[in-house]
This record gives C-alpha cells, sequence and structure tokens, in this order.
C-alpha cells in the first residue's frame, strides 16, 4: 500500500510539472526560455534538456502509475531531481528530498502487489 501512494505521489509531481511545459503536443516557447535562462544546465543544450524533461516528466509518471519498469522509471526521476537540486533550484533541498525519499523508497522496494511488474515478474507458486 505504501508503494501505490509513493507511486501516485511522485508520479504526480512530475507529470503536473511536464504539463506546464506543453501545449497539446507541443512544448511551449515559455518552456524553451526557461531552458535557456533558468533551467540551463552546463552541457546539455536547452533545445534538447527541454525535449529530454518534457519526455521524462510524461513517460516516467506514467510508467510509475501503472508499475511497469517501476525501478527504473524512479531512479530516471530521481536522476532528474538530483541534476534540479544541483544546477536548477540548489535552496529547493526540502521539497527534493521529499520526492527523493518517495523515489528511492520505490526504487529499494519495488512497485507493490499493484502494479504490471508484479503481474508479469512475479513468481506464481503451483
Amino acid at each position: 500500500m505504501i508503494s501505490i501512494v509513493a507511486r501516485i505521489g511522485a508520479a504526480g509531481v512530475f507529470f503536473r510539472s511536464g504539463q506546464t511545459k506543453v501545449n497539446g503536443f507541443e512544448i511551449t516557447d515559455s518552456t524553451y526560455y526557461l531552458f535557456r535562462e533558468e533551467y540551463a544546465l552546463p552541457i546539455i543544450p536547452p533545445e534538447i534538456a527541454a525535449h529530454l524533461a518534457v519526455f521524462a516528466e510524461h513517460a516516467f509518471p506514467v510508467l510509475l502509475i501503472i508499475g511497469l519498469a517501476t525501478r527504473f522509471s524512479a531512479l530516471a526521476l530521481l536522476g532528474m531531481t538530483a541534476v534540479i537540486q544541483i544546477f536548477v533550484y540548489p535552496g529547493s533541498w526540502p521539497d527534493h528530498a521529499i520526492w527523493a525519499a518517495a523515489l528511492l523508497f520505490i526504487a529499494a522496494r519495488g512497485p507493490g502487489f499493484a502494479s504490471l511488474d508484479h503481474l508479469l515478474f512475479s513468481r506464481r507458486q503451483d
């Protein structure tokens, strides 16, 4: 039960953030502006970073909700959280710590019984 709460909570944060970056299926001009000015990363060009973030903030939360590739998705979002913490908003560590705690729980304990991972990969007793 705790796993599903952690999955839904973490997914909600990232999916809602992803929704602010798009209009329909297109990345907004304001998103590109933010990645050029405020979210600028030292290695990745802003246009590529914007596309990667939009993809990650939509795909990985959906995978978390349905419980498919759950540990991978949690680790991917944990990596994104680390990048945000280190390069974008270092002063927001209390929020990031909460996200990280939920994602670390999922990565360590797995998705729980209410997941496609459990349905597909659990060993069935004869």
